[in-house]
Formats: structure tokens, sequence, C-alpha cells
């Protein structure tokens, strides 16, 4: 968790995939880390979300023995490991058509404009040294999918706390704040349908009542959970990330300062540098598999290391630089930052425009910002955030 760009380099240099295992009573599986390989496994339908997928076979699913690990209560369990990101087949396609047309590329471009006045007027209320994490690079991005989803800005703060609550490794430390999740969504969706709105929970809501079978009571309320806490916590940190990347790198600060043209291609090689997730769900193998000369057996649980996939020096060069004019191919995304293939991040377009816009904000107000003490690590497994940024403002 301290150097995850060391540590899984060495990892991929060892060989193709390894065998490994989280703490606990948790059984090994296979890191994926090499860049091909991830794609491989990432695009590759033989390779499920969900244990019960493999068929033939019971298959030990290894997020439910991490979250009883972690002492998470069974009955909350079912909102953390039943969502859009863990089902498979039918049931993915079925949930994600239910949202995915509010983070398509047009209607996300029609977003632009107020993303840009949110981003504005934070960038206004930011005192003369701040802690961009608390201050900036948090409340943009709950501000956007809160907007979006349909929860009301009295309501915000709640979300906020308990999404961020909920980032421990102390045992049992997520049931309350997941609990009070539970609670607020029940709240909200009772409120929506008596008073429905434009937003997405409205729409939602419309098609549980009207068909149950296309969305049921448990799934609307962790598509609910899903939305917020996955549409501000990783882009949070990748502004955050990004952030310190660029002042920590002045040459290439300069260059989007000098051309602000370059902030797309920017936020897709901060992605690829310094992204926020590290490694997938825990995928499965529905039937034998083999990768690169190694056969990985049916029902054998599969991570794929993005940050090892996006630092491999077999498909980019000199991939420990940051280099903000890095060659992006037009057609696609050379980096993994946001996955690949049926479960490839739903709010990527989102978040990369928030990103763009938040940056760019951010640079021409402050031509001169600048570090004003040691930023904090918040260490968690499979990802990369800060804790704090304290910056001082020109």
């Amino acid at each position: 968790m301290r150097d995850p760009f060391g540590g899984f380099a060495r990892v991929r240099e060892e060989g193709p995939m390894v065998r490994a295992s989280f703490p606990g009573e948790v059984k090994q599986m296979w890191l994926v880390t090499r860049y091909e390989d991830v794609k491989t496994v990432l695009g590759d339908t033989r390779f499920v979300n969900n244990p019960a997928s493999v068929p033939g076979m019971r298959v030990d699913n290894i997020r439910e023995q991490l979250i009883a690990a972690r002492g998470i209560d069974k009955e909350l369990a079912t909102y953390i490991i039943d969502s859009i990101l863990d089902v498979d087949g039918p049931d993915h396609i079925r949930l994600r058509r239910l949202v995915s047309r509010e983070f398509t590329a047009r209607r996300v471009m029609d977003l632009r404009p107020r993303m840009a006045e949110i981003t504005g007027s934070l960038l206004d209320r930011l005192d003369r040294e701040t802690d961009l994490i608390e201050n900036f690079a948090y409340p943009l991005p709950i501000t956007v999918i809160c907007e979006l989803v349909g929860v009301p800005e009295e309501d915000r703060p709640a979300w906020r706390d308990q999404g961020r609550a909920m980032m421990t490794l102390v045992p049992g430390g997520v049931n309350e704040p997941l609990r009070r999740m539970v609670e607020l969504s029940r709240d909200l969706i009772e409120r929506r349908r008596a008073e429905p709105g434009g937003d997405l929970l409205s729409a939602l809501i419309r098609t549980h009542d009207e068909d149950g079978d296309r969305l049921s009571d448990i799934e609307l309320i962790t598509m609910l959970i899903t939305l917020v806490l996955a549409g501000h916590e990783t882009t949070a940190h990748l502004i955050g990330n990004g952030t310190l990347a660029l002042l920590t790198h002045p040459d290439q600060l300069d260059l989007v300062k000098k051309d602000p043209g370059l902030w797309p291609r920017a936020v897709h090689e901060l992605m690829r540098w310094c992204g926020p997730v590290h490694g997938t769900r825990t995928r499965y193998a529905a039937e034998d598999v083999e990768i690169d000369g190694q056969t990985i057996k049916k029902g054998e649980g599969v991570i794929a290391i993005l940050v090892s996939a996006n630092l491999d020096p077999r498909r980019f060069g000199d991939p420990e630089r940051l280099d903000l004019t890095r060659e992006q191919d037009s057609r696609r995304e050379m980096h993994v930052g946001f996955g690949h293939g049926l479960h490839y991040c739903l709010g990527a377009a989102l978040a990369r425009n928030e990103a763009e816009i938040a940056f760019n904000a951010l640079f021409s107000r402050f031509p001169d910002l600048a570090l004003a003490g040691e930023p904090e690590r918040q260490y968690m497994p499979m990802s990369w955030r800060l804790a704090s940024l304290p910056v001082r403002l020109s």
C-alpha cells in the first residue's frame, strides 16, 4: 500500500501472473500485472464477477470472505457485493441500461457548463491557505453526481460524511456508515416517489414501480449508493493526485498553462500515472483459461492490477515518467485506469470532464498555486488517495 508502483513492478517482472492472498482467511488468487494480460482478463467474458456465474461448481466468493474478515454485518453485505459492479451477463446489461443514458459522452458534454459553474463557485470560496482535498477535490464531484442523481443539497453533507467514513480498515468500522447510507437511501426514495423530478433517481423509481422485475427494492437502494459513492470518491482522488503530480512536476504544468488544449490528453496521462484505482474486483474463471502460458483453472479468482499495467514498459516507453504530451490513440484509451471491456467504468466520461474543468480552472485562477505543507496520504488496499493536500493560493 505504501509503494504500489515499485511493489507491483517487482511482482510484474517475476512472471506474467503470481499467486497472492489478502490478510485473513482468504483463499489465494491470481494477480495479473502485465498490460496485455490485464486487458485480456478484463475483456474476456470467460472471466465473471460473480462466482455463482461459474457453471457446474460451488465457488467461494472471495469478496464475501473479505467482507466477513472486515466485520461487516451480513444484512448489510448485500449492498456491497450485489451491485452493478458485481453482476454478470443479462443482469449486468439490465442494470447498466437503466442508467447508462445519463453518462454518455453527449450527455456529459451538456453538463460541462454546470460543472464549470460549480467549479468556479468552489474556487471563489477557497481561503488563501486551504486543504484542497477537503475544500475542492471532494465538493466538486459530489455536487455534480448528487445533482445528476437527485440528492438534495441539504442531504449532501451526510452522504459525503458517510461515504468517507466507509473508507476504513478498522474491523466493523463500515457497518455504521453503510447502515446510515441505506437509511438515507430509503428516506430519499420515499421523498422522490412523493415528489418526482427530472433526475436519475426519479426515473429509477418509476422503473421500479412500473416493473419490479427490471429493478428490485434492494437493487434500487444499491444502485443509489453505488452511483453516489463511485460518482465522487474516485474522481475526488484523481483531482487530488493529479494536482499533487502537477505541483511536483513544474515542467509539465508549464506545458498545460501555455496550451490549455492539452488538458484532455493531460487527464489521460494523470489517470495512467497516478490514477486512484489500482486493482479490480476479484474475477473468476468460468472455465479453464490459458494466459501467457499459464492456465487459470475454472473457479479460480483473478485480480487485474491496473497500476502495474499502466506502468508496464512492454506497453509504455519510459512509463515512470509523467509526460502530458504522451501520444494517445484517438480511437481508444491507451491506459486501463478506467478498466476495459463490459465493466468499463460507467462514469469515465463524467470523471474525465470534471477533472479537465477542475485542473484548468484551478491553475488558471491560481497560476502560482504551491504546496503549503506535507500532503498526507491515506493508505487503502488497491487505491491511491490523499487524506489532505495543503496548498497556498496565489
